[in-house]
């Protein structure tokens, strides 16, 4: 019996545009832009579907991500398609939350908003970085970024051959020179406003604690894998100390499809804006089927798996 995950995208999927023809052809998808947008007091499908530089502020891109991912999952939980479990990519991760009916929408609009507000207002800007390690194995990049001095780690484990480090802008330089040195294929810096997934956004964590402490987490309908240690997680006893430790922890998407493919999943469906994941699933396991759904006529592909 085939197992299918479902996996959401994020932060740098995000495009103008994205969502917009489902919010054109189904009144139910364009609910979940109108409710975000009440939510939030801005105009959600203005900042997804005009140009605009907030798009790219993490303080909007999470939620506008959660949003569009939100309005594609309306039709595709119409079909007889269904998830044996779900992930996500960092923010993501909130919108596996709100399929797996671990939280309402409402409450996952509300946590993605403030978590981008505390995530882009917890280090001064020029403070940190993140860079993309391109041809170096996982344990060679730990071992060197901890040799650096100050705080520089792994920020995302995407697939063989593409990491993401992240710390102190000095610390990242200096150990993306000893990257590179030590044969890494390539360092590349990314275009982001802070240094996400670092020991420097504990702060962070902890004051996501206390708005993940007002809003009402369920058990798992649907099992989901966090982020943080790559396991199955199957009630709510803990859901909220990873959440908080998330934010501050390396994403372990790698290890995660590498845990759901040894459960017996042998079908991915990236849902949402762009074909990251999907790229990154043929990367970690070139025998699994992936399809990803991000426009009203990618749905005809579920029809294959």
């Amino acid at each position: 019996m085939s197992k299918k995950a479902f996996i959401f995208p994020g932060q740098g999927a995000q495009y103008v545009g994205m969502g917009k023809q489902f919010y054109e052809q189904y009144e139910d998808s364009r609910e979940f832009f109108d409710k975000a947008s009440d939510i939030l007091g801005f105009d959600m499908s203005k900042l997804c579907f005009e140009e605009n530089d907030d798009i790219n502020q993490t303080e909007y891109t999470q939620v506008a991500i959660l949003t569009v991912c939100a309005a594609i999952l309306a039709q595709i939980n119409k079909t007889d398609v269904k998830p044996d479990v779900c992930a996500g990519l960092s923010l993501g991760e909130y919108v596996a939350l709100y399929e797996s009916q671990v939280l309402s929408y409402e409450d996952a609009v509300r946590l993605l908003r403030k978590r981008g507000i505390l995530m882009q207002e917890a280090v001064p800007d020029g403070k940190g970085s993140m860079s993309a390690v391109i041809g170096m194995d996982a344990d060679k990049i730990d071992e060197i970024c901890a040799g650096v001095e100050g705080i520089v780690s792994v920020a995302n484990y995407n697939c063989p051959g593409q990491i993401v480090i992240t710390g102190e802008k000095e610390a990242v330089e200096k150990a993306s020179e000893e990257l590179k040195e030590a044969g890494a294929r390539r360092v590349i810096p990314l275009k982001v406003s802070g240094p996400f997934h670092s020991q420097m956004l504990c702060s962070a964590g902890e004051e996501l604690k206390e708005v993940l402490d007002t809003v009402v987490i369920k058990k798992p309908e649907i099992p989901y894998v966090a982020n943080v240690n790559a396991s199955y997680v199957e009630d709510d006893l803990n859901i909220a100390s990873l959440l908080t430790e998330q934010i501050s922890s390396p994403v372990k998407f790698m290890q995660s499809v590498e845990k759901m493919i040894e459960e017996g999943v042998d079908t991915f469906i990236e849902i949402g804006p762009g074909k990251t994941l999907s790229s990154f699933v043929k990367k970690i396991n070139k025998d699994v089927k992936v399809i990803n759904i991000e426009n009203p006529q990618d749905l005809s592909k579920l029809s294959e798996v």
